[in-house]
């Protein structure tokens, strides 16, 4: 990234951060109004104030945001339909490698989270391989709703931190 968050106009700041929280660019578009100050070229200051904007946001409105992602090896990863960030995500933890039985689990195991909680499983699948993912997935259907909501968006601040952090070069390099 070449030029500092605080020094981005509203649509290259949105072009660049909107997709950090998965189809949400209303998140960046906040945060931007908010006002931008140069400690918001930090990425921790960043995802602090975008994370903000979803805790403050609701439930109803968080839960849109859940339903903003997609399935784990899932239709949309097979038809090649994942935001780059979402299939790049899934590719490193050998998602897009499935065999036939992983991929009928994951399909059972999403299919099944969905009709519980009506939101797919969300985890922050950078560092993890298949078999990780499979036992917190096995693990997390099990939840009550209230508990696997704030597991969800937990999750999702996660991947939203780790997008930031790729994007944010240190300051010293700019």
């Amino acid at each position: 990234m070449k030029q500092k968050p605080s020094q981005m106009s509203r649509d290259t700041f949105t072009d660049v951060f909107g997709s950090v929280y998965e189809h949400s660019r209303w998140i960046a578009e906040q945060v931007f109004d908010s006002g931008l100050t140069s400690l918001f070229d930090e990425s921790s200051t960043l995802f602090t104030a975008m994370s903000e904007v979803v805790d403050q946001a609701g439930q109803d409105v968080q839960l849109e945001l859940l339903r903003n992602h997609p399935d784990l090896a899932g239709k949309l990863a097979v038809s090649g339909k994942l935001t780059t960030a979402s299939a790049a995500e899934q590719a490193g933890a050998g998602l897009d490698q499935c065999t036939d039985a992983e991929f009928d689990e994951f399909t059972k195991l999403n299919n099944r989270y969905q009709q519980r909680f009506g939101f797919p499983f969300i985890v922050a699948v950078r560092g993890l391989d298949k078999e990780n993912i499979l036992e917190q997935f096995r693990h997390r259907v099990q939840n009550d709703w209230d508990t696997e909501f704030d597991c969800a968006v937990s999750q999702v601040h996660r991947i939203a931190r780790l997008r930031i952090d790729q994007i944010i070069v240190p300051a010293e390099d700019y």
